[in-house]
């Protein structure tokens, strides 16, 4: 691991904002050291105490990666978007039987990829799995999140119905696979005060599954230099479910930032390539040139801020993602569909522009060879929702692992 920590990066890591770690600051709790640029920073020793910090510091991380299947296990996955998942699944070493995705730009980024994927470009709602029952070890999909009936009593199979986890779930009756995963966006722990995910729960246990208890996931924690959180839940067939333990994948030594993303180093061996991007208006573009690194619409001239910000600017509420320009030394923050909304801005650490393409690419972990199909809006539409690869692929390495402790416990 680095010898030192910079105060924002170690915010992330514990999960809170730049304002609690002033707090901290100030009542002593964790005080930072300051550099000759001013930036503020922690070494490693200092916080080694730090369930976080310690669990980076002495992660069996090389001992995971090091985790290949004993044999071919093969997956279906649906809702496949751009390919995020799948790649970090077959990066673990998982075989494609076939992938299912409706939207048409995403399907053909897939088979221009990897023309030997069986992707199916159609509504999941039409297609029998019926054929490929007792075939299939894992089934994935991150299925939409929909509001559910609760129709029934019991809040069950049934009261999904209607909804995209639904079909996920038929999949996966008509299958039988050994194992399926499901993610989804962190609120859906939350969503209607937690009565969603009740349900699915009670779905999961009536499809003859053993849920493991859900874990949000941060991309921080995994290679990529992104702040996102998902929603992951892995379930287990009840004649399987006592020969093994499922085990999250353990957190990476350090923390990758956006200069990890665009420059030669850990992650990429070259920088980042050239590629399209959205543009800014000349107004927007210079009232974007006066926010500083790592900055947003607080950081402008008052009199620009307000203007800016119009009737929001006296509201309640940081409104962060307003004007924002990333820092190279952080993570971004979570990606959208597009790169320059107003209330999700994201601007170049550096330059006075968008995001481009690749670079959206970089953050979402893609291979730079991974070209992505259609018009500009449909490509940054596709790379933010995708799933980041390398969190993907933590997950698929430990989903290996379960699998090879079943093979191994049924000899």
């Amino acid at each position: 691991m680095t010898e030192v920590i910079s105060a924002y990066n170690f915010a992330d890591i514990m999960g809170v904002s730049k304002a609690t770690l002033d707090s901290w600051e100030k009542n002593g709790t964790f005080i930072p050291s300051v550099d000759a640029h001013g930036n503020k920073y922690f070494t490693v020793q200092q916080l080694i105490h730090v369930p976080e910090i310690s669990k980076m510091v002495n992660s069996p991380w090389e001992q995971e990666i090091a985790v290949k299947p004993l044999h071919r296990y093969t997956t279906i996955e649906l809702f496949a978007g751009a390919g995020g998942l799948a790649l970090g699944m077959e990066k673990a070493g998982f075989h494609h039987v076939m992938l299912n995705e409706i939207d048409h730009d995403a399907c053909t980024t897939l088979e221009c990829n990897r023309p030997g994927w069986n992707v199916v470009e159609q509504d999941v709602r039409t297609i029998s799995f019926d054929r490929f029952k007792g075939q299939i070890d894992l089934i994935t999909g991150g299925f939409p999140c929909q509001a559910f009936s609760y129709a029934g009593k019991q809040g069950g199979f049934n009261d999904t119905r209607g909804t995209l986890f639904f079909e996920l779930a038929r999949a996966v009756n008509e299958v039988q696979p050994k194992v399926f995963l499901c993610e989804n966006v962190k609120g859906l722990a939350a969503h209607d005060d937690g009565r969603t995910l009740e349900v699915i729960k009670n779905a999961i246990g009536e499809l003859g599954y053993s849920l493991v208890e859900p874990r949000v996931l941060k991309a921080i924690f995994y290679q990529v230099p992104q702040k996102r959180e998902r929603l992951f839940m892995v379930a287990i067939r009840n004649d399987l479910a006592g020969k093994a333990v499922f085990h999250w994948p353990s957190p990476y030594h350090r923390i990758m930032t956006l200069r990890d993303a665009f420059f030669a180093g850990e992650l990429y061996h070259t920088d980042v390539p050239a590629s399209e991007g959205q543009k800014y208006p000349e107004k927007k573009r210079k009232v974007m040139e006066l926010v500083p690194m790592g900055g947003y619409w607080r950081d402008l001239p008052d009199d620009v801020a307000r203007e800016y910000m119009g009737g929001s600017y006296g509201l309640a509420g940081g409104k962060t993602g307003m004007a924002r320009r990333l820092s190279l030394d952080e993570p971004s923050l979570t990606l959208t569909c597009a790169p320059a909304q107003k209330q999700t801005e994201r601007c170049h650490p550096v330059e006075t522009r968008p995001l481009t393409v690749r670079e959206y690419a970089r953050i979402q972990t893609f291979p730079d060879e991974w070209e992505f199909a259609g018009n500009l809006s449909s490509k940054y539409k596709q790379i933010g929702n995708a799933v980041p690869v390398n969190l993907a692929y933590a997950v698929g390495r430990s989903l290996v692992r379960l699998l090879n402790d079943i093979e191994t416990a049924l000899e």
